[in-house]
């Protein structure tokens, strides 16, 4: 894994040299739940990665940016990945403070997932510090290619980053049957809902996909990446 600090936004365009890309590349952003997925939302969320997901990316040559720690959605697309010896970078952007230098990791931070290919380090001691980060991450290694994001489970932190991808106009992929985040998004299409998810769920950008439709969803995603 090879590890990248960046202290200023100024320093985002250099990101892509410092990691060894030469052009530019389609994105797709995938956040979610860590360590508080259910075993039976892991399970499915796996098998659409392991199914749909890293084949596309695999496939298309795009890079994946995720939160880069050792759990939950993140450790699933990190063991998808070698599962199938699959070559496209996967990028982890963290908050430098949550990152942990030791195992069992200290309260609050967490370790990195070893199979991702880079790991992007920001400023920022708590989740959620590297919300903007990620998306400016993603544009700088897009160099103007199109930019996506999926929302898989999640929480509070994973609604911050979707509110993120809304206000860089970046469209969404919702997984419902995912739990948490994800299915309130999904829910909110139909009902009633909190203002920052309501939000979410009514703007053109979102798309919400059931995640026992793997050919729906392989088609959304090759849309909102410009594949078609």
């Amino acid at each position: 894994m090879k590890r990248i600090s960046v202290d200023s936004l100024a320093e985002l365009p250099a990101v892509p040299k410092k990691a060894g890309f030469q052009h530019g590349s389609r994105v797709l952003v995938v956040v979610g739940g860590a360590a508080k997925m259910s075993a039976a939302h892991r399970e499915t969320s796996d098998a659409a990665l392991r199914n749909v997901v890293i084949p596309l990316v695999a496939a298309a040559g795009i890079a994946v940016v995720d939160g880069g720690t050792d759990s939950g959605v993140m450790r699933a697309l990190g063991l998808a990945r070698a599962a199938v010896r699959a070559e496209f970078p996967l990028v982890g952007v963290a908050a430098e403070g949550t990152l942990a230098d030791s195992d069992p990791p200290a309260p609050g931070s967490a370790l990195p997932e070893p199979r991702h290919t880079h790991l992007v380090s920001v400023p920022g001691t708590h989740w959620g510090d590297e919300s903007p980060w990620l998306f400016g991450v993603a544009g700088a290694i897009a160099k103007g290619l199109p930019v996506a994001t999926l929302v898989i489970n999640g929480g509070e932190v994973t609604l911050g980053d979707v509110r993120h991808s809304l206000r860089r106009r970046m469209p969404i992929v919702v997984l419902s049957g995912t739990g948490r985040v994800a299915d309130r998004i999904a829910g909110a299409r139909t009902g009633l809902a909190d203002p920052p998810v309501a939000l979410v769920a009514r703007s053109s950008l979102t798309h919400v996909v059931d995640v026992r439709r793997p050919d729906e969803l392989r088609r959304v995603l090759r849309g909102v990446l410009g594949l078609d």
